[in-house]
């Protein structure tokens, strides 16, 4: 009986689910699988409460708020699961020492926990960019929007052809390896090469070591230069990678890569020198407002052509920030007091700018500002 009951609900969501979710109606999802991929690498699967499909393309992200120790802390994750496959969406995170959001994933999101999320969104997508032939380089966890578009590719039987190329610490540490590898046999347009820095004693590996370069890029992709490439990774491999193709001749106009900027700002940055380049930036024309945030105390002058973000920077504040661009709602805040020109890219809905809301990185002061921060 309990097993009839649990197909019968099954069956029904199946079938319910023909609806597109839409967060701006219902922000909630509900976890329904965790998937070990790595020692410290974990897949979550996502569903809507009420059953509907997710539309997005390959490549594109999600925000999400997590409620950790009484705050909501925003996060962006790049859909890891293919939009061929519109019931579900998988994230993919890497547990990183003292990450208060990566670590309270891999400690408490388990099935029937909830989160909120809003999107999708990004503009990383090889579906702006159709080719016959592409090269997908990632690193690390940069590895999920690759296999977003590379699982799409496999599900829709594309005869494109993709050269996958991944950079990894040792063989355990390749997430996805297994399938990737499959797709490699399945398929014999795609192409599947691992390369491995270091070799691990208990894990056998022939494949390449050492980092991506020149030399192991030509062995794997003698024709890169007339691919299409997408690369996503830690900065300093997308910045090795864009110095590389660059000195080989390449045409960066067929070069795309993941967008995020997770800057951080210098610790040593003197309030009162910043403050004062932002008056020597501001034309004298150009009318400042007074900007004051609740919970650090701090006052700032704001120009009313410049961002409340790029002030408080500059100012030498520590403000949570990921796309600045509007897009992710990293840096959504409450307004309590004042007037604000926010345009964003669908980082935050009407029903938020309606109770206050705002996004600091978009928004430029028309008023004096009160902010809870």
């Amino acid at each position: 009986m309990n097993l009839m009951t649990s197909s019968l609900g099954d069956a029904n969501r199946l079938q319910l689910a023909s609806n597109a979710w839409d967060s701006e109606e219902d922000d909630v999802l509900v976890c329904r699988a965790v998937r070990q991929e790595t020692h410290d690498v974990k897949t979550f699967v996502l569903t809507p409460q009420t059953p509907g499909r997710f539309h997005y393309q390959p490549g594109q992200f999600m925000t999400y708020a997590f409620e950790i120790g009484g705050e909501t802390i925003h996060r962006c994750y790049t859909i890891s699961s293919a939009p061929t496959r519109p019931n579900a969406i998988s994230l993919t995170v890497k547990r990183v020492p003292n990450g208060p959001v990566s670590n309270w994933l891999h400690d408490n999101l388990k099935p029937g926990v909830t989160v909120k999320a809003l999107g999708p969104m990004g503009s990383f997508t090889c579906f702006a960019h159709p080719a016959t032939r592409y090269l997908f380089l990632s690193g690390g966890s940069g590895i999920t929007p690759l296999m977003s578009m590379a699982r799409t590719f496999h599900d829709l039987a594309d005869p494109k052809d993709i050269v996958f190329v991944h950079s990894a610490r040792t063989v355990t540490d390749i997430i996805f390896h297994q399938e990737l590898e499959l797709m490699a046999r399945l398929n014999p347009s795609f192409k599947f090469a691992p390369i491995c820095e270091a070799a691990n004693p208990l894990a056998p590996y022939s494949g390449l070591t050492g980092r991506l370069s020149p030399d192991n890029l030509k062995v794997i992709a003698p024709d890169f230069l007339t691919r299409e490439i997408f690369v996503c990774g830690p900065a300093p491999y997308m910045a090795a990678v864009r110095a590389m193709l660059a000195a080989a001749g390449f045409d960066m106009a067929h070069y795309h890569e993941e967008s995020f900027n997770f800057e951080t700002l210098s610790a040593g940055e003197r309030a009162e020198a910043i403050e004062g380049e932002i008056a020597l930036d501001a034309p004298e024309s150009v009318k400042s407002f007074k900007v004051e945030f609740t919970k650090t105390r701090r006052s700032i002058d704001v120009p009313e052509n410049m961002t409340v973000l790029e002030a408080a920077k500059r100012a030498g504040m520590r403000l949570p920030s990921s796309c600045t661009q509007g897009m992710c709602g990293t840096c959504k805040s409450k307004k309590v007091s004042g007037s604000v020109n926010m345009t964003h890219q669908g980082g935050i809905r009407q029903r938020e700018i309606d109770a206050g809301m705002m996004l600091l990185c978009c928004s430029k002061p028309t008023s004096d500002l009160v902010i809870e921060r």
